[in-house]
C-alpha cells in the first residue's frame, strides 16, 4: 500500500509542477509563446505520469481493476488540465494539414513535446532516485532500465498502435455530438477501454511523442522498430480515420464536393 501512496504522490507532484507552469505562462507569456509552454508543460505532465503509471503497473502488480482506474482517473485530470494542447506531434501536423497552422508554428510545438518527453525522463528518474517505495528501489538496482514493452511481434504491435489511433480519432471526430458534460469523461473511458485492449500487445500508447519518453528507452527492439511501431502505426492510423469518414463515406453518401460539382453539373 506504501508503493502505492508513494505513486500517487509523484503523480501529484507532476500535475502541479506542470499546472504551475501552464498557470505562470499564461500570466507572463500571454502572446504565441504561450502555447509552445502549454504544450511543454503538458506533455511533459502525460510523460511524467505514464512513466510512474507503468512502472507501477509492472512491478506493483495492482490488481486490474486498480490498474484501470488509476488510468481512467488520470486520463480525466490530464483532459481537465491540458486545456487546448494536443500533446501529440500527429494532432499538430493535423492541424497544419487543415489550415488552422502554420508549418513553423506546428515544428516548434513538435519540438517542444519531445524536449518535455526528455524532460519528463529525467523528472521519473529523480524521483525513483528518492527510493521512497520499493517499487523504487528495486527499479534503482536496475539502473532505470525498461525491457521489452512488446507482447506480440512487431507486426502486431504496429497493428495494435494503429487500430487505438484509429479509435481514437474516430471519437475526437463525433465528439461534438456528445453533451459537454460528458466529453472528458466518454473520452477517458475510452482510452482506458484500449489501454486495456491493446496494453498487452504493444502497451497501447498511439502517441509518438508519450511512445518515445517510455517505450524508446527500453531494451528488446531496435529504434527503427519502434518507430515503425508507435510512429507510424499512430499516424497511418489518424491518416485512415481522416479518410475513411471525412472523404469516403461522405463521397458514397453523395455528400463529398466531387458529387456536389457533379450534381451541379448537370443542373447547368
Amino acid at each position: 500500500m506504501t508503493d502505492l501512496w508513494v505513486s500517487l504522490g509523484v503523480l501529484g507532484a507532476a500535475v502541479l509542477l506542470s499546472e504551475a507552469i501552464r498557470r505562470t505562462a499564461a500570466r507572463l507569456f500571454p502572446g504565441a509563446a504561450w502555447i509552445y509552454l502549454l504544450e511543454a508543460a503538458s506533455t511533459f505532465q502525460l510523460c511524467a505520469c505514464t512513466h510512474e503509471l507503468k512502472l507501477l503497473g509492472e512491478t506493483a502488480r495492482l490488481e486490474p481493476a486498480a490498474s484501470l482506474l488509476l488510468t481512467y482517473t488520470m486520463t480525466v485530470v490530464h483532459l481537465s488540465t491540458f486545456r487546448e494542447a494536443t500533446v501529440n506531434p500527429i494532432g499538430a501536423a493535423e492541424r497544419v494539414f487543415r489550415g488552422s497552422g502554420a508549418r513553423r508554428a506546428a515544428a516548434g510545438v513538435v519540438a517542444c513535446q519531445f524536449a518535455a518527453a526528455v524532460a519528463a525522463q529525467l523528472f521519473a528518474a529523480a524521483a525513483w532516485s528518492l527510493a521512497l517505495s520499493d517499487v523504487h528501489q528495486r527499479h534503482q538496482r536496475f539502473g532505470f532500465r525498461c525491457f521489452d514493452p512488446l507482447g506480440g511481434t512487431v507486426l502486431e504491435a504496429a497493428a495494435a498502435e494503429l487500430a487505438c489511433a484509429f479509435a481514437f480519432q474516430a471519437a475526437v471526430l463525433h465528439i461534438r455530438k456528445v453533451d459537454p458534460k460528458l466529453r472528458v469523461h466518454c473520452v477517458a473511458a475510452l482510452i482506458t477501454a484500449l489501454v486495456y485492449a491493446g496494453g498487452r500487445v504493444s502497451g497501447a500508447v498511439f502517441n509518438p511523442v508519450l511512445a518515445f519518453s517510455i517505450q524508446f528507452p527500453c531494451s528488446g527492439h531496435t529504434y527503427m522498430e519502434y518507430a515503425f511501431i508507435y510512429w507510424l502505426g499512430p499516424l497511418l492510423g489518424v491518416v485512415s480515420c481522416i479518410v475513411l469518414f471525412e472523404k469516403i463515406i461522405p463521397f458514397l453518401s453523395g455528400k463529398s464536393t466531387i458529387g456536389l460539382d457533379v450534381q451541379k453539373q448537370k443542373t447547368q
